[in-house]
């Protein structure tokens, strides 16, 4: 009997994690195999917090503690997409949150550095990439709004939105890196990959409309004051 519970969850969450990728990803321009089948392979609902396990799989925003919380499945799905990852990739995470992402940019690149400005919320998305085995990853506690280290990366993606994109992020970019980002102001914000075409030369193209949660501590635009 036991058994039979736990093949009938097994199945029934299964089923669930189908519906999210044909009925929510898969209608928002997400077709590119790879990213397609390592949503099916990364658990999501092992990252999500156990009160919220239920909706793991739902078309929202999922808390997941100090204020914080995680993207929608699609949108996570469509950054990735955007962000083109190759096994030789090195990826900068601006926001690791809980995790899941990180875990996902980690099955399709080299190498991850993932920064959070919470400590809690790095240690338990250690704990969770630890249980599934996701080792490229280099997890930073740092405020990572503005810039973060010296180094070049293949690919950038900012977690939350950003009033203004800071200069430093696109200058981090090898030749040829992209970055992910979505600037504005609420209600009206834009995603958009910005692409090293070669040293100093970028180009900057939009790509939906959207609106998420901001980067904390990230730079907002000049206000005028009458």
């Amino acid at each position: 009997m036991k058994a039979n519970l736990q093949q009938t969850h097994s199945n029934a969450r299964e089923q669930a994690r189908f519906n999210m990728v044909e009925q929510q990803i898969r209608p928002w321009e997400v077709l590119d195999p790879a990213v397609l089948n390592t949503l099916k392979q990364v658990p999501r609902e092992d990252f999500v917090p156990v009160q919220y396990a239920g909706l793991a799989f739902a078309d929202l925003e999922i808390p997941i503690g100090y204020g914080q919380s995680m993207l929608s499945p699609k949108m996570e799905a469509r950054i990735v997409q955007s962000l083109c990852l190759s096994k030789t990739d090195t990826v900068l995470e601006i926001g690791t949150g809980s995790g899941y992402m990180t875990a996902l940019l980690a099955k399709l690149a080299n190498h991850v550095v993932s920064v959070e400005r919470i400590a809690e919320l790095s240690e338990t998305a250690a704990m969770k990439l630890a249980e599934h085995d996701i080792r490229n990853v280099t997890l930073e506690v740092g405020d990572g709004a503005r810039d973060w280290d010296a180094g070049q990366y293949d690919a950038i993606v900012l977690t939350g939105s950003v009033g203004l994109l800071p200069e430093s992020f696109q200058k981090q970019l090898k030749p040829g890196g992209r970055l992910f980002a979505v600037v504005g102001e609420a209600p009206a914000m834009e995603a958009m990959l910005l692409t090293c075409v070669s040293p100093g030369v970028y180009r900057r193209s939009p790509l939906f409309e959207t609106c998420i949660p901001p980067l904390a501590n990230a730079p907002r635009p000049d206000r005028f004051i009458f």
